[in-house]
C-alpha cells in the first residue's frame, strides 16, 4: 500500500539511498493519469454541454419565408428536421409533443454573388459564386418556456460553381445546422 511517508524527501543521513526518490517518481507516475482524468472530468462539468435532461424530442416548425425562392422553406425545414435531431441526440416529434421547437424566419436569400474567376486555357472561364441567406432562429424549451438559443439576422453563406447553386445552398444549410447545434450546446 502506498503511504504518505513515500512523499517525504530522504533525510540527510539517507542521501546515499536512491530507492526512495525512484519510488516517489513511480508513485507520481502511476497517479498522474488518474489525476489528469479526474481533473478533465471536473473541467468538463464546469463547461457544461448538451441540453437540459428533460429535453428528449424536438420539432422543426416550417420557417416563414420572406424571400421569392419558393422551395427554400421546404429545403430548410427538411434539412433541419433530418439533421438537427440526430446531431443533438433527440427524437423528432410533432410540435404539440416536442420538448423543444425550432422556429424562424427566412429574411433574405441572395444568390449569384460573384466571388472570383478561374481562367483555364483548356476550358471556358469558370466563375465562383456565393449565396447568402439571413434567418432569424429561435430554439425554445416548451417545457419551461425558456429560449435555449436565439439569433436574429443570422447570416450563412455558401460558395458554388456558376451553375451549381444547389451545392452552395447545401453548404449554407450545413453551416446553419452546425451553428444551431453549437449554439444550443454552448448554453448549458
Amino acid at each position: 500500500m502506498w503511504m504518505l511517508s513515500n512523499l517525504r524527501p530522504p533525510s540527510m543521513h539517507q542521501s546515499g539511498n536512491s530507492e526512495r526518490p525512484r519510488g516517489l517518481a513511480r508513485s507520481v507516475a502511476r497517479l498522474l493519469p488518474v489525476l489528469l482524468l479526474a481533473l478533465s472530468g471536473c473541467l468538463y462539468s464546469f463547461h457544461g454541454g448538451g441540453l437540459p435532461g428533460h429535453i428528449r424530442t424536438i420539432a422543426v416548425i416550417p420557417f416563414e419565408n420572406q424571400t421569392p425562392v419558393a422551395d427554400l422553406q421546404r429545403e430548410l425545414s427538411d434539412s433541419l428536421r433530418s439533421r438537427l435531431a440526430s446531431r443533438l441526440g433527440l427524437r423528432p416529434a410533432s410540435e404539440t409533443r416536442a420538448n423543444a421547437v425550432v422556429r424562424g424566419v427566412i429574411r433574405r436569400y441572395e444568390a449569384d454573388i460573384p466571388v472570383g474567376l478561374q481562367a483555364n486555357t483548356r476550358a471556358a472561364t469558370n466563375v465562383q459564386r456565393q449565396l447568402q441567406m439571413t434567418v432569424d432562429i429561435d430554439v425554445v424549451d416548451q417545457v419551461t418556456g425558456k429560449t435555449l438559443w436565439s439569433r436574429k439576422s443570422f447570416m450563412v453563406d455558401g460558395e458554388y460553381q456558376e451553375t451549381q447553386e444547389a451545392a452552395g445552398r447545401a453548404q449554407a444549410l450545413d453551416k446553419l445546422v452546425h451553428a444551431i447545434v453549437d449554439g444550443v450546446q454552448s448554453q448549458w
